[in-house]
């Protein structure tokens, strides 16, 4: 009896600390006013690539669907993950192969919907550099933007230059970050050429301080960069939050791809108008410009494509160092679903 009751206190003072500092534990999601309270981190709020996340939450499409959801800003889709992993946040809206990445890390996310098809990303050159570099391949030798090391940019620099034949022992990447610390670099010979999205690009290229080498915003473009279809912006979750939590998955689900299907029926100014004004700083015609170059990246329905699963493991099992010893042991099925999204697709036809 004396046994029982210590291990019973003992259990009592450990959820009373748990309870105390904050439990991180993904499977507990807090409850406010009989709704679901979500944090999901976006590898960059202001990027068009991640435009449906925000856009989500101005359309009142979380609301709609009975859930709160607080987006917050990270410019590395490689920091995003690292706060989903440590139960900082319940998802992410970010690139999909980190799913593939972590799994090669025996960590398992899941991709719940799948937004974009192709990167959204473009490589430009830098307005001194753009007379001596006019392919990939005279890229050898020079410095190389990317997000940060291990994001989705590094993958996909490492995937152009790969095809090639050259390795990062060939170039030099350089952390470059996004937005304004992108555009410092390439204007003060940080970087000779590096990897963004809209609405960078459209102001660099608008006023002449970059050119386009290779753009991968379209599905033809992406296929003659990559070789086939490089799936992207998604919605992830740790699979442990995914299994035990279907109810507010499917909730998240349904209002992504409402989204999804507005922007479908809607145009450039639009969809501008429902953003947040900061969003265009740089100029209200700016923003619309980049809306529209970018938009037909995102796929319309939130479905998953197989090709493109594929081909992404196969480039990631060519250049990224985690991936490539453990290729053939990586469990795609376990990085995406399309269950919850179907269900949603189901129910606006009904």
């Amino acid at each position: 009896m004396r046994y029982r009751k210590h291990v019973a206190v003992v259990v009592v003072a450990v959820a009373a600390l748990l309870l105390a500092t904050g439990c991180r534990d993904s499977r507990h999601i807090p409850t406010a006013n009989g709704r679901p309270q979500i944090t999901i981190m976006v590898g960059g709020l202001e990027k068009v690539i991640y435009l449906p996340a925000m856009l989500t939450k101005q359309l009142g499409n979380f609301e709609r669907n009975d859930i709160d959801v607080e987006l917050l800003g990270e410019q590395s889709g490689a920091n995003a993950e690292n706060a989903l992993l440590t139960g900082d946040v319940q998802g992410v809206v970010g690139f999909y192969d980190h799913t593939i990445d972590l799994q090669a890390k025996d960590q398992c996310i899941r991709s719940v919907v799948q937004l974009a098809d192709v990167p959204g990303e473009v490589e430009l050159v830098s307005k001194q550099d753009a007379p001596t570099i006019g392919s990939v391949a005279d890229l050898r030798g020079k410095k190389l933007g990317v997000t940060s090391f291990g994001s989705s940019t590094d993958f996909l620099t490492q995937a152009l230059t790969g095809q090639e034949g050259m390795s990062t022992a060939d170039y030099t990447r350089v952390k470059a970050g996004a937005g304004q610390t992108f555009i410092a670099g390439m204007n003060h010979d940080g970087i000779d050429a590096g990897m963004t999205t809209d609405p960078t690009v459209a102001q660099m290229v608008n006023s002449g301080e970059a050119e386009i080498l290779v753009d991968m915003r379209t599905e033809a473009s992406t296929r003659a960069a990559l070789g086939g279809l490089y799936p992207s912006s998604s919605l992830y979750m740790s699979c442990t939050t995914v299994d035990a939590h279907p109810d507010i998955v499917r909730k998240l689900a349904a209002a992504f791809v409402q989204t999804l299907q507005w922007i479908k029926a809607h145009t450039p100014e639009e969809i501008a108008a429902k953003m947040p004004s900061q969003y265009a700083s740089a100029g209200k015609d700016l923003y619309i410009q980049s809306i529209r170059d970018s938009i037909g990246m995102f796929n319309g329905d939130g479905l998953m494509k197989t090709e493109g699963a594929l081909n992404v493991l196969k480039i990631l099992g060519k250049y990224s160092t985690n991936v490539r010893p453990v290729r053939d042991h990586i469990d795609l099925s376990k990085t995406y679903t399309t269950q919850f999204v179907a269900e949603a697709l189901r129910s606006t036809q009904q």
